[in-house]
């Protein structure tokens, strides 16, 4: 019954949930913020939120694996899909959220993943999932945002004598 629940859940929510959630002004927004995060460091951000999971995740909730896993697992897909593995430094970040679990995932790639341990992380993950939680979408993705870039103007700061490369698309992926 519940699983039945969760996938009548997901199957109601899509992209247009997403979008009254980031609005087309809010996501532009978001974008020039990730754009000027990464003049200060050589890493790479992007934003996705997705309304809900595709059925064929649905069905691995429950028995076989944890919802958490699963939201984890659809969140390094993105990763993936999305190249943030690609960059030169292996410096990467996914901020992933989704709402139709109210769930944070954050994805690092092993070159900032080595020098930032799952505390900090987990810090950040919840400053952003009590914002998300007042409703504050555009407030707490852009503090999320700027722990980020803290992090990688810290361990990656951009070089005095280089430009820094913009590797990957700064729009938040909404879907």
């Amino acid at each position: 019954m519940v699983n039945l629940l969760r996938i009548l859940k997901h199957r109601w929510l899509d992209r247009s949930d997403t979008v009254r959630a980031i609005p087309d002004d809010m996501a532009e927004r978001l974008a020039r913020r990730v754009a000027a995060s990464e003049v200060r460091h050589s890493g790479e951000v992007r934003l996705c939120v997705e309304a809900s999971l595709p059925t064929s995740y649905l069905w691995r909730v429950g028995a076989r694996s944890p919802l958490s896993v699963v939201v984890r697992e659809r969140a390094l897909t993105w990763f993936g899909r999305l190249r943030i593995w690609d960059t030169e430094h292996n410096n990467g970040v996914l901020i992933y959220v989704l709402l139709a679990e109210h769930a944070i995932e954050f994805v690092a790639d092993r070159g900032l993943a080595r020098h930032v341990d799952a505390p900090a992380w987990q810090a950040i993950v919840d400053r952003l999932g009590s914002r998300l939680r007042e409703g504050a979408f555009e407030d707490g993705l852009t503090q999320a945002l700027e722990e980020v870039s803290a992090l990688l103007v810290t361990h990656f700061p951009v070089e005095a004598a280089s430009n820094s490369l913009n590797e990957l698309p700064d729009a938040i992926v909404r879907c």
